[in-house]
């Protein structure tokens, strides 16, 4: 589980600062690979002990490999095209702007494929014990992860990402 920082119910990523670095510095499609790598490595944590990841599959294998590996894979190219339309002359505003977008855009799209996929989807009495005691999937992920894991992963993506990506960027104008 290299990148995923367990805590509790709660898997925190730091996958997505190689995706945005890769987005920024190599473009959209480069963004796009990454964050399909990062979502079939999301898609494994769910045979892994990952506790939400290992319900989803019990419910739904295909919607879990849509969550998982779409949201990852879109995020990484809206990411590369963020930096795109926001690249100037000035360096550090549109890196973090993109890095930030990215960790945004990963959870948003995340979320918002888990609600359409898995909308009407509960919890049974031993997944809930096993989560806490909470009943409702849909709302349960949306509170955590919007409340918990989208503000840290947001600043690390926003801090690392950028720092990285100014730094690759800035060796790769020394070569050229």
């Amino acid at each position: 589980p290299l990148g995923y920082l367990r805590i509790g119910p709660l898997s925190l990523t730091l996958l997505m600062i190689p995706v945005t670095v890769g987005a920024v510095v190599m473009g959209p499609a480069a963004g796009a690979c990454l964050g399909c790598l990062f979502g079939l490595t999301s898609f494994a944590q769910c045979f892994m002990g990952d506790i939400l990841g290992s319900v989803l599959i019990a419910q739904n294998v295909f919607f879990t490999f849509v969550v998982c590996v779409a949201s990852r894979t879109l995020a990484g190219f809206l990411c590369g095209v963020v930096f795109r339309a926001f690249r100037t002359k000035e360096k550090l505003a549109p890196l973090l702007v993109s890095n930030l977008a990215g960790s945004f855009l990963n959870t948003a799209l995340f979320l918002g494929l888990l609600a359409l996929c898995f909308w009407n989807f509960t919890f049974s009495p031993e997944q809930a014990q096993s989560l806490g005691g909470v009943d409702s999937a849909l709302t349960t992920v949306v509170l955590l992860a919007t409340g918990i894991n989208a503000p840290i992963e947001l600043a690390v993506c926003g801090v690392a990402g950028t720092a990285v990506s100014k730094a690759v960027l800035k060796l790769n104008s020394r070569r050229v």
